[in-house]
């Protein structure tokens, strides 16, 4: 074969390829909740209320840069990368805006096994006496909109094993001010999930849940335009918020995943190289 005939295929089957990417990410934003897409999809964050997006609105879900098992299922208020290694998530991602914070239903409390996932789901069994928290990744208090969407804000693939002091301090302090920031600048974009440290790992329950070493959440506002990233180690702690501050770029490394991909480059590496923790306003303590 020629090198003009090699070229011309090669130019050809990009063509082709994206093409077919389009298709796809289009699929993923027309998919109803709780259906299973592959995991190569892109696509929207987590469903929200209806809202006005503008041309920065979306960031996209995030991109596995390192391999791991992934199947990933949308629900009505959020996306989540499920492992059926770990039996966590490897990410979880939606969309806040201040209609989520009206009180349409009260707090579900009841932890379910993911229907999407079939037989072989995690349930809340898998967690008694472990010694860990049931911790979500999607606040339930994220999800007071929609009773559908506060019911699948319990399932156990927006779960993940946290230690107690954790779950109810630092991480909580951290969700607060996600809703606080949301309220201030009108809308945000998150994504959360476990960080697992290389080596063996600590596992619970019959299912042999995976327990995290850290976890991490980024968190992208378009409008004034400005990212920020965290990182907790998964033990008791009582620090203020700005002890935990990452920039996205270093999440990025430590985790193995793109977080915010369909942004323009020359914006994505803006937001995401440099975070400057005056433009947040940290809530008191």
């Amino acid at each position: 074969m020629s090198w003009k005939n090699l070229i011309g295929g090669l130019l050809l089957a990009a063509v082709v390829l994206s093409g077919a990417y389009d298709r796809l990410r289009e699929t993923v934003r027309n998919t109803p909740s709780g259906t299973s897409l592959p995991e190569t999809a892109g696509g929207r964050m987590g469903a929200a209320p209806p809202v006005r997006d503008g041309a920065l609105s979306d960031p996209g879900l995030p991109v596995t840069v390192v391999e791991r098992s992934s199947r990933i299922i949308r629900h009505l208020g959020y996306t989540v990368s499920y492992n059926a290694d770990t039996r966590i998530a490897n990410w979880v991602a939606w969309t806040l805006t201040p209609d989520r914070f009206e009180e349409v239903v009260s707090r579900y409390d009841k932890f379910l096994p993911d229907p999407e996932v079939g037989e072989d789901a995690v349930t809340t069994e898998d967690y008694t006496r472990s010694g860990y928290d049931r911790g979500h990744l999607c606040p339930a208090a994220d999800n007071k909109w929609d009773k559908q969407a506060m019911r699948e804000s319990f399932y156990m693939t927006n779960v993940c094993p946290q230690n107690h002091n954790l779950n109810r301090g630092d991480w909580k302090e951290l969700e607060e001010a996600c809703r606080e920031w949301t309220l201030e600048h009108g809308k945000l974009y998150v994504v959360a999930g476990p960080v697992l440290y290389r080596g063996e790992h600590r596992r619970i329950g019959m299912r042999r849940v995976v327990v995290p070493e850290a976890f991490y959440k980024v968190v992208f506002c378009p409008e004034p335009l400005k990212a920020i990233g965290f990182i907790y180690k998964n033990t008791s702690g009582n620090h203020p918020l700005d002890a935990y501050i990452n920039t996205v770029d270093e999440v990025e490394r430590i985790t193995g995943l793109d977080f915010f991909p369909d942004l323009p480059d020359s914006l994505e590496i803006q937001v995401e190289s440099v975070c400057n923790i005056k433009e947040w306003r940290m809530p008191e303590r």
